[in-house]
């Protein structure tokens, strides 16, 4: 049996609390370990109330808590998880004090996660169509909670039917996992905790709630709360395409396979495609995501990197597991028609010396494929400008990163090695991000369609400031 909480979160609800513990199934008590109300410093007899209560119903496992400040909505949720997780409890549902939500959907709230299939559980008052407006949910807020919604699926590539209802339960192993401590003690703390369990790959489930609007008094400033939960939205779209510090983006891989044409990745594929089968040495392979793809395409491909990934094996003809700061391995040898550099030279303190040894390792008509992030973007350019120059967690400014180029220096190296410059291309944003999340939503919307017609239009009119990433063809220099 797992050890339910049920966390109610109050803040001047003294005239709602004591009819709120009252619609607890009484049938469902006795699988409850404990029931925690948590006063938000109220300015009313709040704590009193739940004080009173305790005591004439002592077969409700009920502690009362006042914090000695307001914590906030964020806040209070935060203080109560940590109190679940102190208690050794498993699962926590999420009840407000002001009876805005069903306790006696608590059995059906929990049961996802009694049977492990579910991280998350949500109820949702958009589910049934018609019945939030039933339910008395005033026409502004029902059509404020569609748009943002709307909003906020397409950020972070999700399709959930609402993100604004406050009737949550949690597997408190999910909750543990995740950075509860940099989100926000307001309101939008219930959007960034969505946006932090898809980050973190949870399984959410949503169930069909009743809408019940009455007295309670609403503390939320609803213009505040719309632009606090879209900017939490964007924010944590713009960390997933490497734009910012990216903590929100926390779990997500350095390296994503991109499939859009409109992406390094896409265009690398494009350009080694299209050539018959070769040898192909793929430096900085990860997974072997790309080359699991080239292989599709009649090539033989052989991987190196720092570290033996799960499954990079199997997706490859070879890998050698080696640190490309000390060049190529001498094991791979050479004659290769092809070598793949995949934002690879910018993580190596000398990357003069790797791209003399790929030059080696190349047959007399090979090539050099590669992709460099460009720090004369616009997004580097703002950050150095405003005197906020720092490392993110991805993209330009990864801090993986040991070198920066900018067209002019990168074109300077290659030819410095011996390289001329058969082809020469920019990307991008972007847009797709794959793997735990932010898959643009299929079709594309209307928005994201004009974004993306926009900038390809700045990167091919300005690829120095508008290109999030060059990529070049590059054949070794005749002798002269």
């Amino acid at each position: 049996m797992k050890r339910i909480g049920v966390l109610v979160v109050a803040y001047n609800a003294a005239s709602t609390l004591a009819a709120v513990l009252d619609r607890i199934p009484r049938d469902f008590v006795d699988r409850i370990d404990r029931v925690l109300v948590h006063d938000d410093y109220s300015q009313d007899a709040t704590y009193l109330v739940g004080l009173g209560y305790q005591q004439t119903t002592p077969e409700l496992p009920l502690e009362v808590i006042r914090h000695p400040r307001n914590l906030g909505y964020g806040g209070n949720q935060k203080a109560s998880y940590a109190w679940a997780m102190e208690h050794g409890l498993d699962i926590v549902v999420l009840l407000h004090g002001d009876g805005q939500y069903a306790p006696e959907l608590l059995p059906e709230m929990v049961a996802p996660l009694e049977r492990d299939e579910a991280d998350a559980v949500f109820g949702s008052r958009m589910m049934e169509a018609g019945a939030a407006r039933r339910g008395g949910m005033p026409m502004y807020k029902y059509v404020g909670n569609k748009i943002l919604t709307g909003i906020e699926n397409a950020a972070a590539g999700m399709d959930l039917s609402e993100w604004h209802s406050g009737y949550r339960a949690y597997s408190v192993e999910a909750l543990r996992e995740l950075p509860l401590e940099i989100t926000s003690d307001g309101f939008d703390f219930d959007t960034q905790i969505i946006l932090q369990l898809h980050e973190a790959g949870k399984r959410i489930v949503e169930i069909p709630i009743p809408t019940y609007y009455g007295g309670e008094i609403c503390h939320v400033n609803g213009l505040k709360y719309a632009a606090d939960v879209t900017h939490a939205a964007l924010r944590y779209r713009a960390h997933k395409m490497g734009l910012g510090t990216g903590e929100t983006a926390f779990a997500t891989e350095h390296y994503e396979m991109k499939d859009s044409a409109a992406t390094s990745h896409g265009r690398l594929l494009e350009i080694l495609t299209r050539l018959p089968p070769s040898r192909i040495l793929d430096l900085g392979c990860d997974d072997g995501s790309m080359g699991e793809r080239l292989r599709l395409a009649g090539h033989e491909v052989t991987g190196v990197d720092l570290h033996k990934l799960e499954g990079v094996g199997d997706r490859l003809d070879r890998f050698v597991e080696f640190d490309l700061e000390f060049g190529v391995p001498p094991e791979v040898g050479g004659d290769y028609d092809v070598v793949l550099a995949a934002d690879v030279l910018e993580h190596v303190r000398r990357p003069d010396l790797l791209l003399a040894d790929i030059r080696s390792r190349l047959t007399p008509t090979g090539k050099v494929v590669t992709s460099v992030p460009n720090m004369g973007h616009w997004y580097p350019r703002v950050r150095v400008a405003a005197g906020r120059f720092d490392y993110d967690r991805r993209g330009i400014l990864d801090s993986g990163h040991l070198r920066f180029f900018t067209r002019q220096s990168f074109e300077r190296l290659v030819r410095a090695g011996g390289f001329e410059i058969r082809h020469r291309d920019a990307v991008g944003v972007p847009f797709e991000v794959s793997k735990r999340g932010v898959a643009a939503p299929a079709p594309a919307s209307g928005l994201r369609r004009t974004v993306e017609a926009v900038e390809s239009v700045a990167v091919g009119t300005w690829p120095t400031l508008f290109g999030y990433q060059l990529v070049y063809v590059l054949a070794p220099a005749a002798e002269r």
